[in-house]
């Protein structure tokens, strides 16, 4: 499956993320450190890849306010608006082919 993302590289594009925005595109970054989405309006969905871009793990519909923590061993984080991950059917140990936007 292929997925369009826009890559966060700098450590201030990471940490703001989809905080404050209105329309959310999915976003992608690397972080071993789980995320939250305090200051996010909406639900999103969260894919975390292993090496391979494999899913790992999958959370849907992740609320405002809240932290998320996975295995630190991934470090591939695809955020995106809810319900994005049950639309496009996505599954675990399925391969995801980034096109960076």
């Amino acid at each position: 499956m292929q997925l369009k993302v826009t890559k966060a590289v700098s450590w201030k594009e990471k940490i703001i993320g989809l905080i404050g925005k209105k329309e959310i595109t999915p976003l992608y970054f690397e972080t071993r450190w789980g995320i939250h989405t305090f200051g996010v309006r909406n639900p999103i969905d969260i894919i975390i890849l292993d090496r391979e871009n494999r899913v790992r793990v999958i959370k849907n519909n992740l609320k405002p306010n809240r932290i998320f923590l996975w295995n630190p061993k991934y470090n591939r984080v695809i955020e995106m608006p809810s319900p994005k991950i049950k639309k496009m059917k996505i599954k675990l140990n399925q391969k995801i082919i980034i096109d960076y936007c």
